[in-house]
């Protein structure tokens, strides 16, 4: 049988300079506990730990040494921004076909039993690390994530976070980034009256919105469905989160909690 084609935001990562005291905070806010710790992120000099939103991921990494392309990322943009956008998808090596021959470069290459994956050259990405992901028997949402480590769906909390719907991406040329990144992952993007492009995916969404000129293009904003999201916006000022218009920051993003009961 033919494994349907698929393209979906799965996993947003996020650096904050001290991984515990944002783990805390997402804990209280969310009311969720990590699902899983990798301890293979530390040979890239990081320690992480990752969140089941539904069958979302929000992944937090923190350099543990000098010299880490993380801490190199907070350096450059003050620690605001968040870091990577990653895809599931049923065609990763097709995909990185696509990629070079566009000349985007490969900058480090999954391989492991059951899970192969590519992330890209930032810098041919721009305003985050892309990465590109497929789990053997991944292709059902509730199935295997590599990345998430074994029986993460133990660790979903659906009343409390059913999902992450969209990854909010600040440019001062939301066209001409919607062109570059709609020619890499093949979709075509929606614009919208106000400037903003959306790059429709099979599950969740990425929506590239205007900034002042000179502005750094960045993962800005993420809107995460609630059961309540008054509640956790609520549990955002009592962590000390910068709260305004609905939406608290942390780990240098904005976080929108929105009620929702569909599917990001």
């Amino acid at each position: 049988m033919t494994t349907p084609a698929y393209l979906r935001l799965r996993q947003v990562c996020l650096v904050s300079p001290q991984l515990e005291p944002c783990v805390a905070s997402l804990q209280a806010i969310f009311g969720l506990a990590p699902c899983f710790r990798d301890p293979g992120v530390g040979v890239f000099g990081l320690e992480n730990a990752l969140f089941a939103f539904g069958e979302s991921f929000l992944e937090i990494v923190s350099p543990t040494r000098d010299g880490t392309a993380a801490g190199r990322f907070l350096d450059r943009s003050g620690g605001i921004g968040g870091y990577m956008l990653i895809f599931d998808c049923d065609d990763p090596r097709t995909r990185r076909q696509r990629a070079e021959a566009l000349g985007f470069r490969v900058a480090y290459t999954i391989d492991h039993p059951g899970a192969y994956g590519i992330q890209l050259h930032p810098r041919d990405c721009r305003a985050a690390i892309l990465e590109f992901d497929h789990t053997d028997g991944g292709e059902a949402l509730d199935g295997p994530y590599y990345p998430a480590g074994e029986n993460w769906q133990v660790w979903r909390r659906p009343e409390q976070v059913r999902g992450l719907a969209l990854a909010e991406v600040e440019t001062p040329d939301p066209a001409d980034l919607a062109r570059h990144w709609s020619a890499l992952m093949a979709v075509q993007a929606k614009p919208a009256a106000d400037g903003s492009q959306t790059l429709p995916l099979d599950f969740g969404s990425v929506r590239l919105v205007s900034a002042a000129p000179g502005t750094p293009e960045r993962i800005s904003a993420l809107r995460v469905q609630v059961g309540d999201p008054a509640a956790v916006l609520a549990a955002a000022v009592q962590q000390a989160c910068p709260v305004e218009r609905g939406r608290f920051m942390l780990a240098g993003v904005w976080f929108e909690p929105v009620a929702g009961v569909d599917k990001p």
